[in-house]
């Protein structure tokens, strides 16, 4: 799926003598979720094919999720171009993902702390274009949208519209931006900790490896 290229801006965050004084300079901010949207009109696009997948999607094992109804690539303070859904949450990718062909790697106990994006391949899209935007066939047989062939996640670490707390988290999540592409404008250093997944997830979930720190 050909990816429109945009040239992503990388504004340097302040280099702090301390851990302490990094974070200050990249702490999330949350903002109004109604404001810094990109003023393109909503497209609604038509159902979109499953990519990296051989065959038809197999049926879906996974218990009923919210789906995302909506993408619109947002402006928000310190970090810029973000994509969010529907209720203003900010989105993600991950590194352990691919793109070429796409595939998710976060399963399990990580999906309980990252949520993937959901559809039933019809999304409304605000400022983000079309030609980006696609769908994978996760191992449970939902099917998650993807950007530039990154799948995108929610964090539930991020408590409101517009927060962003699980950027650079375990050195492999991001924000993810309106072109598929890394938002790096500002890295929290050192690399932040996830958050643990919902107590009701019980000790016997598994984890998926995140390579260190917390990532998931």
């Amino acid at each position: 799926m050909a990816a429109t290229r945009l040239t992503a801006t990388v504004a340097g965050c302040a280099a702090a003598a301390a851990a302490l004084a990094g974070l200050t300079a990249c702490a999330p901010r949350g903002t109004d979720a109604a404001a810094g949207y990109d003023a393109a009109a909503q497209q609604q696009i038509p159902a979109l094919n499953d990519v990296g997948a051989s065959s038809a999607p197999p049926p879906s094992t996974a218990p009923a999720a919210p789906l995302t109804l909506r993408l619109k690539a947002a402006t928000i303070p310190k970090m810029g171009k973000v994509v969010t859904d529907q209720d203003g949450l900010v989105l993600y990718r991950f590194d352990k993902d691919t793109a070429k062909p796409p595939k998710s790697n976060c399963v399990d106990k990580c999906a309980q702390v990252w949520p993937p994006a959901l559809t039933d391949g019809n999304p409304e899209l605000t400022g983000v274009d079309p030609a980006v935007v696609g769908t994978v066939v996760r191992a449970d047989g939902s099917r998650q949208i993807t950007l530039a062939g990154w799948p995108v996640y929610r964090y539930i670490g991020d408590p409101k519209p517009g927060a962003w707390k699980g950027q650079n988290v375990g050195g492999v999540w991001f924000v993810v931006a309106p072109d598929g592409k890394k938002n790096l404008t500002c890295l929290p250093t050192p690399a932040p900790t996830a958050v643990q997944p919902p107590a009701a997830a019980g000790p016997t979930a598994t984890t998926n490896d995140d390579g260190g720190s917390g990532g998931y």
